[in-house]
């Protein structure tokens, strides 16, 4: 934590997250009451914003100890963290860290010997594998909340290296239905166009990956007037753009009429030298994927003439001929980079899945197996029901003729 004096500015920005997510509220509520969770210590690394700061707490209310580091150098807010700091949490982390700094903060985290992890990257939990292979026997399992960290992980279990059980988070119906389609799709356009203010109707939008982020970065630019091309490798992810009205072209055909391109695959060099010398000018170039691998920032910076900083998040690269691509937040995750990440009601739904995912990590991770798990279906289906609930909703349910019909086969 950097400076203590910005935590009246960050405890605002807390107190307006948590009034909006009332099922991380209710899902506390039933872990303090089951007393699951009290003494136990809990490690997160997690992009450290005021909704981070909002389940930190939440599990604290519910009796854990907590100790926390952000899990991208350029999301961490400093007078979030100073706000959380003062609120309890034992607090490694500020805005913008060297890579060194990074990996101590994390090394902090895991010297409070925490019995469950929460991940968002894998960063942690390989780290924890590659320093403190002692250190591992002593968690009983953790979570994961992205599409990148479970790739990680799902390496290592087939490696033979994972040394304890993770939930799945991610791959949750109500997280990624809802955080990667609806929550990435509005917060990787907030943070390009707050970094750009540039008008997306009427122009041409490249999105390089058609998975449950990709999909709702390319709805929300065709809601936005763009016309959406996308690149893929997957045939029936390729289809399904199609069937939704997006042109599907290999990446280094679009990119020369893209006014925006903006990456969501998990994989890294999606955007490289070959893409750059045929880039039109004047494009816009962001990364909706959790690493800053997707687009090859070195790579930019070897062919160009000239680098500015024309705008806070937005970097100029002129190149040999004359044209100018920009990069957006360095090319790091762009909704937290240069934005304030996910709405909140879409990470109240997240929150509350990772609550009750450490719950069960923490409760039955002695007896589960060493790889990559599930989130029960009962977790999804609780956290399903609270959120109609908060939203007024009501659902039907069948009657014993209904339900009869179904269970037969005549």
């Amino acid at each position: 934590m950097r400076d203590p004096s910005l935590a009246p500015a960050g405890a605002l920005k807390i107190d307006w997250a948590a009034a909006h997510m009332p099922v991380l509220a209710a899902v506390a509520d039933g872990i303090a009451a089951r007393g699951t969770l009290r003494g136990v210590g809990v490690g997160i690394c997690l992009h450290l914003e005021a909704k981070t700061a909002c389940l930190a707490l939440a599990l604290q209310r519910a009796g854990a100890r907590v100790a926390i580091t952000g899990s991208n150098p350029l999301s961490t807010q400093d007078d979030v963290c100073a706000a959380l700091a003062a609120r309890g949490p034992s607090v490694h982390a500020w805005h913008a860290p060297t890579p060194a700094e990074y990996r101590g903060f994390v090394r902090s985290v895991l010297d409070a010997h925490p019995q469950v992890l929460l991940d968002d990257g894998a960063d942690m939990i390989a780290l924890l594998h590659a320093e403190r292979p002692a250190q591992v026997d002593e968690v009983r399992g953790a979570t994961e909340e992205t599409t990148t960290g479970l790739h990680r992980l799902r390496a290592m279990a087939a490696d033979g290296v994972l040394g304890l059980p993770v939930v799945a988070v991610n791959d949750a119906r109500m997280k990624y239905l809802f955080d990667n389609r609806y929550g990435t799709g509005q917060s990787a356009w907030e943070g390009v166009l707050r970094a750009t203010n540039l008008l997306v109707a009427g122009k041409e939008v490249l999105v390089c990956g058609y998975g449950w982020c990709g999909r709702g970065v390319a709805r929300r630019a065709q809601g936005l007037g763009a016309r959406v091309t996308v690149s893929e490798v997957d045939p029936i992810a390729a289809n399904e753009a199609v069937l939704e009205g997006c042109r599907v072209v290999p990446a280094i055909q679009a990119v020369e009429t893209a006014d925006f391109v903006i990456t969501c695959t998990g994989n890294r060099r999606v955007l490289g030298r070959e893409h750059f010398l045929r880039c039109r000018d004047g494009a816009v170039l962001a990364n909706a994927g959790h690493f800053n691998v997707e687009v090859d920032a070195a790579e930019l910076a070897a062919l160009a003439v000239e680098r500015t900083v024309v705008r806070p998040a937005v970097e100029e690269f002129r190149l040999p001929d004359g044209r100018r691509l920009y990069l957006v937040a360095e090319g790091r995750l762009v909704n937290l980079a240069a934005g304030d990440g996910h709405p909140v009601e879409i990470m109240d739904i997240s929150f509350a899945i990772q609550a009750l995912a450490l719950e069960h990590a923490a409760v039955h991770g002695p007896n589960l197996p060493r790889q990559v798990l599930p989130v029960p279906t009962e977790i999804d289906a609780a956290v399903a029901r609270l959120r109609l609930q908060a939203a007024g909703a009501a659902l039907d349910a069948l009657s014993a003729e209904q339900a009869a019909y179904l269970r037969s086969w005549q």
